[in-house]
């Protein structure tokens, strides 16, 4: 398979994916449940919407800061105004390929504020791995507060758990057999594996070496608790939603957190996700799917709006740079 072919793979799968879920959900909901979805939508309180989205900004604004931190070291302490555009332009390049937004910022940071690329991209993957780290602790966390609800619900919809955790055992044993053969192991491939995992591990661990260290875990914290927030005050735009504890609410948190990783912007799949995560808790289909809608669309529509407003303005604040 050529690399041509397999950008294009890489494109259009994912928002194939998307309009497939799109078409399930709708093909698997009645006239009368879709058309009192759509009522709750309309009826959802602008003002808690609203809360959800400044949230959502002042995530990424935290995020821009805390991208600093990281460059600081590096010898650039870019404009927080740029930064913020950057990672705005780059969540909504997003939407229309996945990952394509992490490989524009580094180019942008370049051309805007002179930091060369392999430093930028540097940077940033030392953010996902934090980022991806934080997500496995929620995962874990979210695990341990619900498991027997989890494994009984699992258990309800005839998921093979025995099946489901033999094939994790195994996995965790091949993991095991894996780095040990690895670790011992000469072989071109294995250097290459060994230095990419000490690159990443080092990249994770300046961190605690950095100046400012405790700043960046708050604002990596605060990130978070944005994300969880912007999900959580949306429980007040559906009735059924409201009693909803935010231990229950991480459920659904973490089920849209992955359904994200497999469609642009979590398309189609995110309140299918969402949806089915409620109703471990007794929520209804239509309560879930109507929270889950209203949750994707107001942070796809922020990312939209802001993303595109990134970048016009972008260039245009540094036009005499």
């Amino acid at each position: 398979m050529n690399k041509q072919l397999k950008r294009i793979l890489k494109t259009i799968l994912p928002i194939a994916l998307g309009v497939f879920f799109v078409w399930y959900w709708y093909n698997s909901t009645s006239p009368s449940d879709r058309q009192q979805i759509l009522y709750y939508i309309k009826q959802a309180d602008l003002f808690w919407v609203g809360i959800s989205m400044a949230l959502g900004i002042l995530g990424h604004v935290s995020r821009a800061v805390r991208w600093n931190y990281l460059l600081k070291p590096l010898g650039y302490q870019p404009r927080l105004s740029n930064n913020v555009l950057i990672i705005l332009m780059s969540y909504f390049a997003n939407l229309g390929v996945p990952r394509m937004g992490d490989l524009l910022r580094a180019p942008a940071l370049a051309t805007y504020e002179g930091v060369p690329v392999e430093k930028g991209f540097g940077t940033i993957v030392t953010e996902r791995v934090i980022d991806v780290l934080m997500l496995f602790s929620i995962i874990a966390i979210t695990f341990l507060l619900h498991t027997d609800i989890i494994l009984g619900y699992l258990q309800e919809i005839g998921f093979p758990l025995n099946k489901i955790i033999l094939l994790l055992t195994m996995g965790l044993v091949g993991l095991a057999i894996f780095t040990l053969f690895i670790k011992k192991s000469k072989h071109q491939f294995a250097i290459k594996i060994k230095d990419f995992v000490t690159g990443l591990m080092e990249g994770v661990l300046s961190i605690f070496k950095m100046k400012n260290k405790w700043p960046f875990i708050l604002h990596t914290f605060f990130i978070w608790g944005c994300y969880i927030g912007m999900l959580w005050v949306i429980k007040f735009t559906v009735a059924e939603t409201i009693v909803l504890s935010l231990s229950q609410l991480m459920v659904a948190f973490v089920a849209g957190a992955l359904a994200m990783m497999f469609t642009n912007g979590g398309i189609g799949l995110y309140p299918i996700a969402v949806s089915k995560a409620l109703a471990i808790f007794g929520i209804s289909n239509i309560s879930g799917d109507a929270f889950g809608w209203i949750m994707w669309t107001s942070q796809t529509l922020m990312i939209v709006i802001f993303g595109a407003i990134s970048f016009l303005i972008l260039p245009l604040l540094n036009r005499n740079r």
